[in-house]
């Protein structure tokens, strides 16, 4: 006799499966298979899927190969430029995205104040944590011919002389050294570094034109060394923070170390610093503004970089945010520390 509907035995459903992303030249690669598989098998879901990246592939086109084959999460170990790839992959899909901190910089894990030195507790938040949900940015590249291009970022996007400085960096020092190695690249842009005119404008607001020598675009702004670049960027505001660099000739450059080494990035975090910051007023090397989206177009095509990788140069760059646009997997009880 056959079944009611209602009676009909439920068809099981199949294990969560996580995917693996990983760059080969940042990690060690059979350890971090390991973990992943043996993490997976304890959490009951399938067995992994892993990807590694190439010269042609970031992380972009894996990462999206896993959602197609219909990954429940997404792990990602590698350098700024594999979470970035990976992050815009998965930006809006739901899909949780779990960051096993390797490379140099950790700029994302840093914003997210996640544990830099302990791979299988970030692999072990895929299963058992919580979620952040997190701010993407999305940029997008009009080259001099007018053909565009859009790409993901998580950090910061810029165009100027951080681009600039970023190509100058030796990637041997990098390597050696990390981030640190980026003081060479200033050290090589700073003497022939040249402002340039720039046309920008926040949504919404009237269009401004300035000389500078750099827009920076932020989703988050903290540094290594507690430098508090952008210090009202969050990564969790849903709002886009833009720094206008524009130091008047050499002692410019001053005003701007200040603002960033000590104004930012001590004074800001005391009561008494903050009455002095008030009191001092505005510096005019620096400028802040915030709002959804903002572009800029400068008169001569510059050089951009998004969360440290180089994009070419750029005859207009506008970037927005994706309010929540990523899940972000955390340890359970985790607690994103205030900007």
């Amino acid at each position: 006799m056959a079944r009611a509907p209602h009676e009909q035995e439920a068809t099981p459903r199949a294990p969560k499966r996580a995917a693996l992303v990983l760059n080969p030249i940042k990690v060690d690669a059979p350890v971090l298979r390991e973990a992943v598989v043996r993490l997976s098998a304890e959490a009951g879901w399938a067995e992994p899927l892993i990807y590694e990246t190439t010269v042609d592939d970031w992380g972009d086109d894996v990462a999206r190969q896993a959602l197609a084959e219909g990954a429940d999460a997404v792990l990602v170990a590698g350098g700024d430029g594999t979470v970035r790839a990976v992050a815009e992959a998965l930006t809006g899909s739901g899909v949780l995205l779990t960051i096993v901190p390797s490379g140099t910089g950790n700029l994302l894990a840093r914003n997210l104040s996640l544990p830099l030195d302990n791979p299988e507790t970030m692999i072990r938040a895929t299963f058992d944590g919580d979620v952040h949900p997190t701010d993407a940015g999305i940029a997008r590249l009009t080259q001099a011919d007018g053909s565009t291009t859009e790409h993901g970022f998580v950090v910061m996007a810029g165009i100027g002389l951080d681009a600039a400085m970023i190509a100058n960096t030796n990637p041997q020092l990098k390597k050696a050294v990390g981030w640190v190695a980026y003081v060479d690249g200033a050290a090589r842009s700073l003497p022939t570094a040249k402002p340039f005119r720039v046309m920008y404008q926040m949504e919404g607001h009237r269009l401004h034109s300035a000389k500078v020598q750099s827009v920076l675009f932020a989703n988050c702004g903290s540094l290594p060394a507690g430098i508090a670049l952008v210090p009202e960027a969050s990564i969790s505001d849903g709002i886009l923070d833009v720094m206008i660099i524009q130091p008047a000739g050499p002692f410019g450059w001053l005003g701007v170390g200040r603002k960033v080494w000590w104004d930012n990035s001590v004074l800001r975090r005391f009561r008494a610093g903050r009455l002095v910051l008030q009191r001092r007023g505005r510096d005019s090397s620096i400028h802040y503004f915030r709002g959804r989206s903002a572009e800029a177009a400068p008169t001569i095509p510059q050089p951009v970089q998004l969360d440290g990788d180089e994009f070419g140069e750029a005859a207009r760059i506008r970037c927005r945010i994706v309010p929540s646009g990523l899940r972000i997997a955390v340890p359970k009880g985790h607690v994103v520390a205030a900007v």
